[in-house]
């Protein structure tokens, strides 16, 4: 946001390699540490709705901090294969992006170099973390659902309902 702020100011829309490639960096590990905290939060839910008495036990302060650290572990390994793959690449002519934004596929449509590698990474990773997270979030809501059903209770509906809806609105917009 400074940085666009700047180009505005300037009339210069300029970006430095460097500052390219740790925008890019950190909008990759941002963008991936939000949904697998989304995970992380529907498995939450998915213990505390569907084994109330045992959650304490279930997700213990070592799980939690265990699943913390997988994901920032994943994460920082995904965002830094990204990074250092795009930062091999050499760049001929003109190399100028007309945005404030340095994403991954600019680059790599800007390169002279042989891009298959960025290529089929961007592909495998890109929909390895878009699917498996997804489908991790909707197998824990079905099984939310489907013991919610099972609630004896309108008031137990309501009060898993609850829990659960601004999670679920969150994981929507995202």
């Amino acid at each position: 946001m400074p940085k666009l702020l700047h180009n505005m100011k300037s009339q210069v829309p300029s970006i430095p390699y460097a500052g390219c490639l740790a925008q890019m960096y950190c909008y990759l590990f941002l963008g991936v540490l939000e949904s697998f905290l989304f995970v992380v939060m529907a498995y939450d839910h998915y213990v505390v709705i569907c084994f109330p008495l045992h959650s304490t036990t279930i997700m213990s302060r070592k799980l939690c901090l265990s699943l913390l650290v997988l994901s920032w572990v994943l994460t920082t390994a995904h965002a830094m294969l990204h990074t250092l793959l795009m930062a091999r690449l050499s760049f001929c002519a003109d190399n100028v992006i007309p945005h404030f934004f340095c994403d991954t596929s600019t680059l790599v449509k800007l390169s002279c170099s042989d891009t298959r590698v960025n290529g089929l990474l961007i592909f495998f990773t890109g929909g390895l973390l878009l699917i498996i997270p997804f489908l991790l979030i909707i197998m824990s809501y079905a099984r939310i659902v489907s013991s919610i059903l099972k609630f004896p209770s309108a008031r137990g509906i309501h009060k898993a309902f609850s829990t659960c809806g601004s999670h679920l609105s969150v994981v929507s917009l995202f």
